[in-house]
């Protein structure tokens, strides 16, 4: 499938979609609970539903409807009668291999990815589900999935890699259940807004927990999780594409549902184009930004590696130079960000250097051409975003990516006037 974008003004109210990270912690968390949790207006994409197969299989049961309800394990998950494939969805190997953890020592759970998931790393993670009395391997022996993992967690001490933070959230959200205590030492954590957002649901839950920082963390065993009604918030990683657009272009967006009290990193956004010089009102009843001229600045992306394909968009269009840095985990995604972010735009016209932690940007005039979405969905939505500021037709290959975690993308950039189509493969 391709997404052909033009040059286009957007103008309109959009209805952010809810929260993949929040959804994903909410139907790990319900199913290791102990009878039904409600979650509403959660997000519905082809990330989640991997993450609900991983959860059905470990023995929760989901019923989708107009609220989700969830009943849960009481903390025992089963062992699965098949291979769980998580797909596309990194958090979902991540933090169900945790929840598989909590299972009997009487089987195995065994889970694979697709093609760009089997590349990415679990191995810390596997390293540290063992210290912690599981019994979790890679069978490539590389670190990588597929992976085997059988229970039960005991607690003990370990130590974990920061080079993703869903390591760290994984454990964080299995060791209350774990048979005893547990220590855990983080080492060169990334992405702390999202470890912040897993602190907050196990503050929801009454967890007991006592860290220093975010560096070490003593958490109780034999804790149990407690049935919820829950909400889901809006998506700042999908407003990010919103916000960006209307930025550099001749338009005006109001962005509806989204917190700015949330704990979701990618709000800082919001704070970055300011910076940049894009004129963006937060209040209750939505955000609005309004295209205007923006400048190059430096900015630390470590918090928002997901912000990065857009913001490489952002860096394109913006006076002077723009320095996206302290962001080596965008290489370690569903593709090489920074690798590809530098290629096809480089293919529309920019001028970037690519470093070895990010990029540096050089306004440039940007083209449209046949560029390639690399399967990975924040590249292709981003490559739009470009697209609508760039002169000419801009046609992104492996559209049907975006389906991971923003299925109406197109849809809801349609219906505020952007010049963008799907173009089914011949």
């Amino acid at each position: 499938m391709k997404l052909q974008v033009e040059n286009s003004s957007l103008k309109g109210n959009v209805v952010i979609p809810g929260s993949k990270s929040h959804t994903i912690r909410a139907l790990i968390i319900s199913s290791l609970a102990k009878g039904e949790s409600e979650i509403v207006r959660p997000l519905d994409s082809s990330d989640i539903s991997s993450c609900i197969d991983a959860c059905h299989a470990l023995g929760a049961d989901i019923i989708k409807g107009e609220t989700w309800k969830v009943k849960g394990t009481g903390g025992r998950p089963t062992v699965p009668e098949n291979i769980i494939d998580v797909g596309n969805s990194g958090t979902t190997a991540r933090l169900a291999a945790g929840m598989a953890s909590l299972g009997p020592n009487t089987g195995y759970t065994i889970m694979t990815g697709d093609e760009q998931t089997r590349k990415r790393p679990m191995g810390s993670l596997l390293s540290a589900l063992n210290n912690l009395g599981a019994n979790a391997y890679s069978t490539k022996g590389d670190g990588t999935l597929p992976a085997v993992i059988r229970g039960k967690l005991k607690g003990g001490e370990t130590s974990v890699d920061g080079v993703t933070s869903q390591f760290l959230s994984s454990l964080l959200l299995c060791c209350p259940l774990a048979e005893g205590n547990a220590s855990i030492t983080v080492n060169n954590l990334n992405e702390k807004p999202y470890v912040e957002m897993t602190l907050w649901w196990l503050d929801k839950q009454k967890i007991q927990y006592q860290r220093r920082g975010l560096e070490s963390f003593e958490i109780m065993g034999e804790q149990r999780y407690k049935p919820f009604r829950i909400t889901i918030p809006a998506d700042f990683s999908s407003a990010t594409f919103f916000l960006c657009a209307a930025a550099i272009t001749d338009s005006e967006l109001k962005l509806e549902g989204l917190n700015m009290e949330d704990p979701q990193g990618d709000k800082r956004i919001i704070e970055v184009l300011k910076e940049m010089g894009a004129e963006i009102d937060v209040k209750p009843e939505g955000i609005t930004v309004r295209g205007s001229k923006i400048r190059g600045i430096e900015v630390d992306m470590n918090d928002i590696p997901d912000a990065l394909p857009s913001m490489a968009v952002v860096g394109c269009m913006a006076d002077g130079k723009t320095v996206l840095r302290n962001v080596p985990q965008a290489r370690l995604k569903e593709t090489d960000r920074i690798a590809v972010m530098s290629r096809e735009l480089t293919a529309m016209g920019a001028q970037i250097e690519e470093l070895e932690d990010g990029m540096i940007i050089h306004q440039s005039e940007l083209t449209g051409a046949q560029v390639h979405g690399h399967h990975d969905h924040r590249v292709v939505m981003s490559l739009a975003v470009a697209g609508l500021a760039a002169k000419g037709k801009t046609i992104i290959d492996s559209a049907e990516a975006m389906a991971v975690t923003f299925p109406d993308f197109a849809e809801l950039m349609g219906g505020v006037g952007a010049r963008m189509s799907i173009v089914e493969d011949q």
